[in-house]
């Protein structure tokens, strides 16, 4: 589709200048405002000597700064990459480097750890606040013009790896195109005030915000989540649509009160990137009294792909078990179920791998062509990496990965990244990691390990030598001490047998 990110600002600022764009850090940049930052970091970028196809990294947290730099990129072709600020300092490096950025901002809040010269990020890097600013004001505020082709790359965000660096998923103009059709389908309108509380540096974050401000509507940016600061803005700011992970908004409608709330202005609440229990969507749907939409999809994706109505959120009804299904396709998506191993398409009903074709499908992963590969299936199809089946009525049902990932509190894990680590402990002899059902984060990492002959091992021991190694969200929470992993016969361990004690009667829903 012939359609370009950059024009969202262009646009906007020429036909309502004034109107609030993105609100953050206590200040709201309007339109307009937008429209000359993004123009003055373009112009910095290109005094920094960046262009077409440039990566430039953002390491912060939900801020106005941050669309200054996806604006300011796409107006000079360059790509605006944000990076995870939970992983830690050698990660981060590792994925900057991986990017090939030649100008990094930083969040005040992380200077100290990734500004200093020996911190290890290559190229420029400004830190936000005073030097950001002064950076802005040293360059005019001249758009230089660049418009590009549908399929130019304008973000580029890191999925979990399976192994070493993450994988950096493209994403184009062209994929960010179905813009107009998502406002719409999410009751967005430039009336609109619009939650968006993701991290930016995932598809639910950056991809949420361009659709609200495709809509030309205002974005509340949530720096840190409280649900308990949650609930009074949403009040408070009037919020009428959010995008709101399982996690969160079952702590939101814990807070002490949440129920009494006035949430007159809420149009809709969406969800999605992690599983849900019925029992947790009931009781929002009791807190917020608001329509709510379930979103499936992946950053492959570029973002949601598959939507479950209003209307099928019924948990006393006849039709109650669709709420245990992700939704049907939007009409420009093609789902097909298939055979992993043979590709054989299967019937309604059958369990299979979830495949997906919509312009919506990465162009393909940042230098990775092998992983590229398997990631395209030809024809325009996609590997999910997810089963399910869908019914006859066209409902995806989601019933297990493919894949091993684990899905906490809408943060991606890959096992094999947490078992090398703890593989490494000279009191381990084996290891395999499985996701387990958490009521708040949806699943927590567990760790099953085989102490060495002669170890005295301990659970505390373990998941002490873990929280000295791995970002927060990969750590285990618990551990099984067993004495030996089951495997088949060709010597792989069999992770559905671990698991299934611990999913029994529940199913394995994935939102």
């Amino acid at each position: 589709m012939d359609y370009r990110v950059v024009s969202i600002v262009r646009d906007h600022a020429r036909q309502r200048p004034g109107a609030p764009a993105v609100s953050g850090d206590g200040r709201t940049v309007t339109y307009a405002e937008l429209h000359e930052r993004s123009s003055r970091a373009a112009q910095g970028l290109l005094a920094a000597g960046l262009g077409p196809g440039s990566r430039v990294g953002y390491v912060g947290k939900n801020a106005p700064e941050y669309f200054d730099l996806l604006f300011g990129a796409a107006k000079i072709g360059a790509v605006v990459t944000p990076v995870n600020w939970r992983l830690t300092r050698d990660e981060i490096v590792a994925i900057a480097a991986d990017a090939e950025a030649r100008v990094t901002v930083v969040d005040a809040e992380f200077a100290e750890a990734l500004a200093a010269p020996d911190a290890g990020l290559a190229g420029q890097v400004i830190v936000t606040g005073e030097p950001y600013e002064k950076w802005l004001a040293g360059h005019p505020a001249e758009d230089p013009g660049f418009n590009g082709r549908p399929d130019d790359i304008v973000v580029q965000l890191y999925t979990s790896g399976t192994t070493g660096v993450p994988k950096g998923v493209q994403l184009s103009n062209a994929n960010f195109a179905v813009g107009e059709r998502m406002a719409l389908r999410w009751r967005l309108d430039a009336s609109s005030v619009s939650l968006v509380p993701m991290p930016l540096f995932h598809i639910g974050g950056t991809g949420w915000a361009l659709a609200g401000l495709y809509a030309g509507c205002r974005q509340v940016l949530v720096r840190d989540i409280d649900p308990a600061a949650l609930v009074d803005m949403v009040e408070r700011e009037r919020i009428t649509n959010a995008f709101i992970v399982p996690a969160v908004l079952q702590f939101m409608c814990q807070v002490p009160g949440a129920a009494g709330r006035d949430y007159s202005a809420l149009r809709a609440i969406t969800y999605g990137a992690s599983p849900i229990t019925s029992e947790a969507l009931r009781r929002a749907l009791e807190t917020f009294r608001a329509p709510l939409f379930q979103l499936y999809g992946m950053t492959e994706t570029t973002g949601a792909i598959v939507q479950l109505e209003p209307e099928d959120h019924d948990p006393e009804g006849p039709r109650r078990h669709l709420m245990r299904s992700a939704g049907r396709p939007y009409d420009w998506v093609e789902i097909r179920v298939v055979d992993p191993a043979t590709g054989a398409e299967r019937a309604p009903g059958e369990v299979g791998e979830v495949l997906i074709r919509s312009s919506q499908n990465t162009p393909g992963y940042w230098k990775r062509p092998a992983e590229t590969g398997r990631l395209l299936a030809g024809d325009g199809w996609m590997r999910t990496g997810d089963a399910g089946h869908v019914d006859a009525e066209g409902y995806l049902f989601l019933t297990d990965r493919i894949k091993d990932m684990i899905v906490t509190g809408a943060e991606n894990v890959y096992p094999i990244e947490v078992e090398e680590v703890l593989a490494a402990h000279p009191g381990i002899a084996d290891v395999a990691v499985i996701g387990v059902p958490d009521d708040r984060w949806g699943e927590t990492v567990k760790a099953v390990v085989v102490p060495a002959p002669g170890a005295a091992l301990s659970e505390d021991e373990v998941l002490s030598y873990a929280k000295e190694r791995l970002a927060g969200f990969k750590r285990p929470r618990s551990v099984d001490l067993v004495e030996a992993l089951p495997r088949n016969p060709s010597g792989k361990i069999l992770k559905k047998d671990l698991r299934a004690p611990y999913w029994e009667g529940l199913g394995r829903t994935i939102a």
